[in-house]
């Protein structure tokens, strides 16, 4: 087989694995968005989500500046079953709050968590499986059939989740009063279409049962244009009594090997009530012990692949070989 053609048949394994499949050959991470994809990282998959950022807000009608820097996380597992996953995510922020209301500017340094909650995601439904539960495959002779747009494609999985927030007493990022433990909930959709492009949807009620509990919409698209990069754009509506926003964001990631992905990202909105930008680099890398329960015996594909017979130098080649012209 000629080398672009080898090319192209792995590129195309990679692409429907990422798409079709909990488990991934490559890592499937959430960021550089915000947004939670319908699709867990596997059984048996430790993954870590990791972004440092800088943040500017400036209130024009209150007069208050907001400058300092922060880092979000998330720990995600895949246990018992390839829809399941486990996560721990949080968001920490030390900052300096200036207050311009009077002649004489004070300053007021803070420090906490802006978010820290435990959840757990499942996939509900997974259109990309055919009627007898199995993936669908890809057409590994046809460049056109693999892009071409399909139908079904606007049909998107589904995931639900179910986590619990926990916020300290006195938080100056929360609203007053708003302590302790309070649910969240989320609904998240995928497509995934033909070129590359894939859409995330997610619906969310934050902190149930206070008094400042917000509900948020995030919707996310992006666009793989080759192997290792990746570009995004992505809106979030955010409102509650306590803080009202839309956000949005653009950037992009850098897959640097099967288990290491490297991203960054700007934020920014359009009010001044108040204005928000923010800058962050991230990274997200896989420690991966899934084992493929379908592939020899439950043993994973890579012991499966050691055990094969290695074919004689000169045996005659099989008929089923590409020759050089990509005929049979």
């Amino acid at each position: 087989m000629k080398p672009i053609k080898k090319a192209f048949v792995f590129t195309t394994f990679l692409c429907v694995q990422f798409m079709f499949a909990q488990y991934t050959e490559v890592i499937n991470s959430n960021r550089p968005g915000v947004s939670k994809s319908a699709f867990s990282v596997g059984t048996n998959v430790a993954q870590l989500e990791v972004g440092p950022y800088i943040i500017n807000e400036k209130h024009t009608p209150l007069k208050y500046e907001v400058s300092g820097f922060g880092a979000d996380f998330t720990a995600r597992y895949g246990l018992l079953f390839e829809q399941l996953e486990l996560n721990i995510e949080g968001t920490y922020q030390s900052d300096t709050f200036t207050d311009n209301r009077s002649t004489i500017s004070s300053e007021d340094k803070r420090s906490n968590f802006k978010q820290f909650t435990i959840g757990a995601k499942y996939l509900v439904y997974d259109p990309y499986k055919t009627a007898d539960g199995e993936e669908e495959k890809p057409n590994l002779y046809s460049y056109h059939a693999n892009r071409s747009f399909k139908w079904k494609s606007l049909i998107p999985a589904v995931a639900v989740y179910a986590g619990a927030n926990f916020d300290t007493k006195n938080n100056p990022y929360t609203g007053p009063g708003v302590e302790g433990f309070s649910p969240k909930v989320m609904v998240a959709t995928q497509n995934n279409f033909s070129g590359g492009w894939v859409l995330v949807t997610n619906f969310l009620m934050d902190r149930i049962g206070t008094d400042y509990s917000d509900f948020q919409y995030i919707i996310t698209l992006t666009h793989s244009f080759t192997p290792q990069w990746v570009i995004f754009a992505e809106t979030q509506g955010i409102q509650s009594d306590f803080y009202a926003d839309n956000l949005f964001r653009f950037g992009g990631g850098y897959l640097w090997s099967k288990d290491f992905q490297l991203d960054t990202a700007i934020t920014f909105n359009s009010k001044d009530t108040p204005s928000v930008f923010g800058v962050n680099f991230g990274m997200s890398y896989r420690f991966d012990f899934h084992v493929d329960k379908e592939t020899d015996n439950g043993n994973s594909r890579e012991d499966a692949d050691k055990r094969k017979p290695k074919k004689k130098k000169g045996k005659k080649k099989r008929t089923d070989d590409f020759d050089d012209d990509g005929s049979l």
